[in-house]
């Protein structure tokens, strides 16, 4: 299977939103309101995505942020999400976007990765474990409603 990782092109945005969906179980997304976040994440500069293609579609996203930290000279990136289509999981997919994102943080200097998943994705708690990455911490979140 020949995997070709690069940016994301707006020309990817309708089926990483499906992977969005069907994958993560992310429902609030579609195509116009993921727009807007591209466009808002291209500004602030730090955040990349990048898409995992075969036959000319997209089987895979991996979205980062790099992240400044006290302490830290040059920060860490955050793994924001990273989805795999169901038909190709298991033949190296997921992979091959972790190490592209690993090579990225070595070519800038960047020493740490981290990532939060959630308590119920067992299965992908077994992919990064196996890809070397260590469960030592808990995510914590906080639904906060906007004022109107």
């Amino acid at each position: 299977m020949e995997i070709e990782i690069r940016e994301i092109a707006e020309k990817d945005y309708n089926e990483v939103v499906v992977l969005w969906t069907d994958v993560l179980g992310i429902r609030n997304i579609n195509e116009e309101n993921f727009r807007v976040t591209m466009n808002q994440m291209n500004k602030a500069g730090n955040y990349k995505t990048f898409v995992a293609g075969f036959n000319h579609h997209v089987v895979g996203f991996v979205t980062i942020v790099h992240a400044l930290a006290v302490g830290s000279l040059n920060g860490y990136l955050h793994i924001q999400a990273l989805a795999v289509q169901t038909a190709v999981q298991h033949r190296g997919v997921g992979t091959k976007l972790l190490r592209h994102i690993e090579n990225y943080a070595r070519e800038n200097g960047i020493t740490s990765i981290i990532l939060c998943s959630g308590v119920k994705r067992t299965g992908a708690h077994a992919f990064y474990e196996h890809n070397g990455y260590d469960k030592d911490s808990y995510c914590f979140d906080k639904a906060i409603k906007a004022t109107d």
